[in-house]
Protein backbone atom coordinates (compact mmCIF):
# COMPACT_ATOMS: atom_id res chain seq x y z
CA UNK A 1 0.00 0.00 0.00
CA UNK A 2 2.74 2.36 1.29
CA UNK A 3 4.32 1.72 -2.57
CA UNK A 4 1.37 3.01 -4.23
CA UNK A 5 0.76 5.84 -1.93
CA UNK A 6 4.61 7.10 -2.86
CA UNK A 7 3.83 7.34 -6.70
CA UNK A 8 0.59 9.08 -5.99
CA UNK A 9 2.16 12.45 -6.71
CA UNK A 10 4.13 11.25 -9.22
CA UNK A 11 1.20 10.35 -11.75
CA UNK A 12 -0.68 13.08 -10.76
CA UNK A 13 1.85 15.15 -11.78
CA UNK A 14 2.36 13.53 -15.50
CA UNK A 15 -1.25 13.21 -16.15
CA UNK A 16 -1.86 17.00 -15.59
CA UNK A 17 1.23 17.90 -17.75
CA UNK A 18 -0.32 15.82 -20.47
CA UNK A 19 -3.69 17.56 -20.03
CA UNK A 20 -2.58 21.33 -19.13
CA UNK A 21 0.50 22.26 -18.78
CA UNK A 22 4.03 22.08 -16.17
CA UNK A 23 2.24 24.92 -14.43
CA UNK A 24 -0.87 22.89 -13.43
CA UNK A 25 0.90 20.04 -13.40
CA UNK A 26 3.61 21.23 -10.62
CA UNK A 27 0.69 22.98 -8.28
CA UNK A 28 -0.59 19.99 -8.26
CA UNK A 29 2.50 18.29 -7.41
CA UNK A 30 2.57 20.48 -4.49
CA UNK A 31 -0.56 19.67 -3.38
CA UNK A 32 -0.62 15.47 -3.71
CA UNK A 33 2.78 15.48 -1.97
CA UNK A 34 1.04 17.43 0.74
CA UNK A 35 -1.65 14.57 0.68
CA UNK A 36 0.77 12.01 0.68
CA UNK A 37 2.59 13.25 4.13
CA UNK A 38 -1.24 13.51 5.65
CA UNK A 39 -2.41 9.70 4.08
CA UNK A 40 1.26 8.28 5.36
CA UNK A 41 0.74 9.81 9.32
CA UNK A 42 -2.40 8.96 9.27
CA UNK A 43 -2.08 5.34 8.04
CA UNK A 44 1.30 4.74 9.59
CA UNK A 45 2.00 7.21 12.24
CA UNK A 46 5.18 8.15 11.00
CA UNK A 47 6.46 9.65 7.88
CA UNK A 48 10.19 8.89 6.61
CA UNK A 49 12.75 11.98 6.82
CA UNK A 50 13.81 11.45 3.06
CA UNK A 51 9.68 11.93 1.98
CA UNK A 52 9.76 14.92 3.94
CA UNK A 53 12.85 16.49 2.25
CA UNK A 54 11.29 15.27 -1.09
CA UNK A 55 8.02 17.21 0.15
CA UNK A 56 9.96 20.36 1.25
CA UNK A 57 11.84 20.13 -1.88
CA UNK A 58 8.70 19.83 -4.13
CA UNK A 59 7.08 22.64 -1.99
CA UNK A 60 10.27 25.37 -2.58
CA UNK A 61 11.04 24.44 -5.99
CA UNK A 62 7.61 23.82 -7.36
CA UNK A 63 6.57 27.36 -6.08
CA UNK A 64 9.04 28.92 -7.33
CA UNK A 65 8.31 27.19 -10.82
CA UNK A 66 4.92 29.24 -10.30
CA UNK A 67 5.54 32.32 -8.70
CA UNK A 68 8.80 32.56 -11.61
CA UNK A 69 6.54 30.92 -13.85
CA UNK A 70 9.73 29.63 -15.12
CA UNK A 71 9.63 25.61 -15.34
CA UNK A 72 13.77 25.25 -14.71
CA UNK A 73 13.22 25.03 -11.23
CA UNK A 74 10.98 21.96 -11.24
CA UNK A 75 13.40 20.78 -13.23
CA UNK A 76 16.18 21.24 -10.87
CA UNK A 77 14.34 19.52 -7.96
CA UNK A 78 15.02 16.61 -9.52
CA UNK A 79 18.54 16.67 -9.50
CA UNK A 80 19.00 18.01 -6.29
CA UNK A 81 17.09 15.56 -4.71
CA UNK A 82 19.23 12.81 -6.38
CA UNK A 83 22.37 14.90 -5.08
CA UNK A 84 21.24 15.05 -1.76
CA UNK A 85 20.69 10.94 -1.62
CA UNK A 86 23.98 10.67 -2.84
CA UNK A 87 25.58 12.79 -0.48
CA UNK A 88 23.30 11.49 2.28
CA UNK A 89 24.20 7.85 1.56
CA UNK A 90 28.17 8.57 1.38
CA UNK A 91 28.56 10.66 4.12
CA UNK A 92 26.44 8.27 6.03
CA UNK A 93 29.22 6.00 5.19
CA UNK A 94 32.08 7.72 5.99
CA UNK A 95 30.90 8.67 9.60
CA UNK A 96 30.53 4.90 10.26
CA UNK A 97 26.82 4.82 10.20
CA UNK A 98 25.68 3.29 6.67
CA UNK A 99 22.11 4.62 5.68
CA UNK A 100 21.57 1.09 3.47
CA UNK A 101 22.84 -0.97 6.21
CA UNK A 102 20.93 0.45 8.73
CA UNK A 103 17.60 0.12 7.00
CA UNK A 104 18.21 -3.41 5.08
CA UNK A 105 20.52 -4.27 8.01
CA UNK A 106 17.73 -5.37 10.26
CA UNK A 107 16.50 -8.29 7.73
CA UNK A 108 19.46 -8.89 6.32
CA UNK A 109 22.89 -10.46 7.60
CA UNK A 110 25.87 -9.29 5.07
CA UNK A 111 29.73 -8.64 5.67
CA UNK A 112 30.59 -5.22 5.74
CA UNK A 113 32.25 -5.31 2.51
CA UNK A 114 29.10 -5.82 0.29
CA UNK A 115 27.28 -3.13 2.05
CA UNK A 116 30.38 -0.50 1.73
CA UNK A 117 29.75 -2.05 -1.98
CA UNK A 118 26.36 -1.61 -2.27
CA UNK A 119 26.78 2.24 -1.00
CA UNK A 120 28.97 3.09 -3.04
CA UNK A 121 26.71 1.69 -5.69
CA UNK A 122 23.84 3.42 -5.07
CA UNK A 123 26.17 6.90 -4.45
CA UNK A 124 27.17 6.62 -7.96
CA UNK A 125 23.67 5.71 -9.25
CA UNK A 126 22.23 8.34 -7.32
CA UNK A 127 25.05 10.89 -8.59
CA UNK A 128 24.67 9.29 -12.40
CA UNK A 129 20.64 10.26 -12.21
CA UNK A 130 21.36 13.69 -11.04
CA UNK A 131 23.36 14.91 -14.14
CA UNK A 132 21.79 12.61 -16.45
CA UNK A 133 18.38 14.42 -15.03
CA UNK A 134 20.33 18.18 -16.03
CA UNK A 135 21.70 17.02 -19.35
CA UNK A 136 17.39 15.60 -20.25
CA UNK A 137 16.21 18.75 -18.38
CA UNK A 138 18.26 21.32 -20.08
CA UNK A 139 19.61 19.84 -23.54
CA UNK A 140 15.91 17.99 -25.07
CA UNK A 141 12.20 19.50 -24.98
CA UNK A 142 10.08 19.35 -22.04
CA UNK A 143 8.14 16.80 -22.90
CA UNK A 144 11.31 14.30 -22.86
CA UNK A 145 12.29 15.40 -19.98
CA UNK A 146 8.45 14.91 -17.96
CA UNK A 147 8.91 11.38 -20.05
CA UNK A 148 12.48 10.44 -18.66
CA UNK A 149 11.27 11.92 -15.19
CA UNK A 150 8.12 9.89 -14.74
CA UNK A 151 10.18 6.72 -16.54
CA UNK A 152 13.33 6.92 -17.15
CA UNK A 153 14.25 7.53 -13.68
CA UNK A 154 11.78 5.48 -12.09
CA UNK A 155 12.54 2.55 -14.64
CA UNK A 156 16.48 2.59 -13.51
CA UNK A 157 15.86 3.01 -10.46
CA UNK A 158 13.75 -0.05 -10.45
CA UNK A 159 16.53 -2.24 -12.78
CA UNK A 160 18.78 -0.64 -10.29
CA UNK A 161 17.20 -2.31 -7.33
CA UNK A 162 16.55 -5.17 -8.49
CA UNK A 163 20.64 -5.73 -9.89
CA UNK A 164 21.42 -4.89 -5.94
CA UNK A 165 19.16 -7.94 -4.52
CA UNK A 166 21.08 -10.40 -7.26
CA UNK A 167 24.01 -8.96 -6.25
CA UNK A 168 23.06 -9.51 -2.13
CA UNK A 169 21.32 -12.78 -3.35
CA UNK A 170 25.11 -14.36 -3.58
CA UNK A 171 26.45 -12.99 -0.20
CA UNK A 172 23.04 -14.00 2.05
CA UNK A 173 23.84 -16.89 4.58
CA UNK A 174 22.53 -20.20 3.82
CA UNK A 175 21.63 -20.00 7.56
CA UNK A 176 22.86 -17.74 10.18
CA UNK A 177 25.94 -20.13 10.96
CA UNK A 178 27.26 -20.28 7.05
CA UNK A 179 28.34 -15.77 7.53
CA UNK A 180 31.34 -15.63 7.58
CA UNK A 181 32.73 -14.88 11.51
CA UNK A 182 35.49 -12.15 9.65
CA UNK A 183 33.08 -10.37 7.90
CA UNK A 184 35.54 -10.50 4.66
CA UNK A 185 34.18 -11.14 1.52
CA UNK A 186 35.87 -13.01 -1.49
Amino acid sequence: MKQIIDFIPLIVFFILYKMYDIYVATGALIVASALQIVVLYLLYKKVEKMQLITFVMVAVFGSMTLILHDADFIKWKVTIVYAVLAAALAISHLIGKSAIKSMLGKEIELPDAVWTRITWAWVGFFSICAALNIYVAFHLSQDVWVNFKVFGLLAATFLFTLLTGVYIYRYLPKDKKSLPKDNKVD
